[in-house]
C-alpha cells in the first residue's frame, strides 16, 4: 500500500483562489443540506497555544480524513507561522490512508474563500471597499478571494504594527488591481462595504459605533474559546450568520458574548450553508448589518484537500510512499 505526500510546495503549485472557492462553496451548501459528518473540533490548550483536531466526511465527494493544527500566535517572532496544519485524507470504503500532505497554506486559502462566499451571500452587491483590521497571512486570502467576486475600488488595512501593515501593503500589490492603503485608526477601517477583522484577539477591537448600516462583516480571528474581536453591541444591530451553530456558540466571535448574556443563540440568523442551499434568506435590506462568523470547518479542508488530491495525482506531483 502506498500513500501521496504533498508538501506544503506542493500544495502552493497546485491550489489557486479560482478552485478553493466553488469547492469550499459546495461543501458549504451540502452541510446545509444536512450531508456532511463533522465531529466538534477537540481542543489541547498549552501555555502558548492549542493544537486542535478536525474529522469530516463529505458523502457526495466521497472524501474523508482529518487535519491537525496548531494556534501560536506568538510563533512568528520565532520565524514560525502562528497556524501551521497537515491533513490526512482516507478511503471511505476501507478507511486506507491515501494522501498526507501540508495544510498551512490550504488553511488560508480556504478560510479566505469561505469569506468571499459569506460576502456573495451577505453583503452588498456592488461593494467596493474593504477594510481589514489585521494584517497576517488570513488578511491577504481574504482579500484575494474578495477581489475575485467584487470589484474592488480600495482596500483599507489597520495593524498595530505599522511595518506589518506596510508590507502587506507591498504585498497586495502583486493580487490586487485598486488602491491599498495603510490606516491608523480603526473607525478610519470600518469606512467600507466589507470589513474583514482577522487578529487573535481576546477583547473588542471593532466597535459598534464605527460600523456604518450596510456593511458587511467577516469575523475571521475568533476561533477558540475567549475569542472576541466585535463590540458585542454589534452583535444586536446585524444579522448574524455562522458557519457551524454548535462550533461557533463553543468558539466562534459570538461565544464570549453568549456566555457572558450579552447575546443569545437563538439570535443567529441561519448557518451559512443553510443559506447556500436556499434554506434561509441572506442579505435582505441594502441597510442591514451582516455578519459571518467563521470558525474554520473541517469539511472545507477536506473538500479543498480532495481537490489538491486529484489534482496532484493528474499532474503527477508529489512523492509516494510506501505505507506497508
Amino acid at each position: 500500500m502506498e500513500i501521496l505526500w504533498l508538501s506544503e510546495d506542493d500544495v502552493k503549485s497546485i491550489l489557486t483562489m479560482e478552485d478553493a472557492i466553488p469547492a469550499v462553496e459546495s461543501a458549504f451548501a451540502e452541510h446545509g443540506l444536512g450531508n456532511v459528518q463533522m465531529p466538534p473540533k477537540s481542543y489541547l490548550y498549552y501555555e502558548h497555544g492549542d493544537l486542535r483536531t478536525m474529522p469530516a466526511y463529505i458523502k457526495k465527494l466521497g472524501a474523508t480524513g482529518v487535519k491537525i493544527v496548531n494556534s501560536h500566535p506568538g510563533n512568528p517572532e520565532k520565524g514560525l507561522p502562528s497556524v501551521m496544519a497537515v491533513i490526512i485524507l482516507n478511503s471511505f470504503e476501507t478507511g486506507a490512508p491515501l494522501a498526507l500532505m501540508g495544510g498551512t497554506y490550504l488553511t488560508a486559502v480556504r478560510t479566505g474563500a469561505a469569506g468571499g462566499i459569506a460576502a456573495k451571500y451577505l453583503a452588498r452587491r456592488n461593494s467596493k471597499a474593504v477594510g481589514i483590521i489585521g494584517a497576517g497571512a488570513q488578511a491577504r486570502t481574504q482579500v484575494m478571494a474578495l477581489a475575485k467576486i467584487f470589484d474592488l475600488d480600495v482596500v483599507r488595512v489597520l495593524d498595530k504594527s505599522q511595518a506589518r501593515a506596510m508590507a502587506f501593503v507591498s504585498d497586495a500589490r502583486s493580487f490586487l488591481d485598486c488602491d491599498c492603503v495603510p490606516v491608523s485608526d480603526g473607525r478610519d477601517a470600518c469606512d467600507c462595504d466589507i470589513l474583514v477583522t482577522a487578529t487573535p484577539s481576546r477583547e473588542p477591537v471593532v466597535r459598534s459605533d464605527w460600523v456604518m448600516e450596510g456593511t458587511h462583516i467577516n469575523a475571521i480571528g475568533a476561533d477558540a474559546p475567549g475569542k472576541q474581536e466585535l463590540d458585542p453591541r454589534l452583535l444586536r444591530r446585524a444579522k448574524v450568520v455562522v458557519d457551524d451553530l454548535s462550533q461557533a456558540i463553543h468558539s466562534g466571535e459570538v461565544n464570549v458574548p453568549i456566555s457572558r448574556g450579552e447575546y443569545r443563540s437563538d439570535e443567529i440568523h441561519a448557518q451559512l450553508g443553510e443559506i447556500i442551499a436556499g434554506k434561509m434568506p441572506g442579505r435582505e435590506d441594502v441597510r442591514e448589518i451582516t455578519i459571518f462568523d467563521s470558525t474554520g470547518l473541517a469539511i472545507q479542508d477536506i473538500a479543498v484537500a480532495s481537490l489538491v488530491y486529484r489534482k496532484a495525482k493528474d499532474l503527477r506531483i508529489g512523492t509516494v510512499l510506501e505505507y506497508m
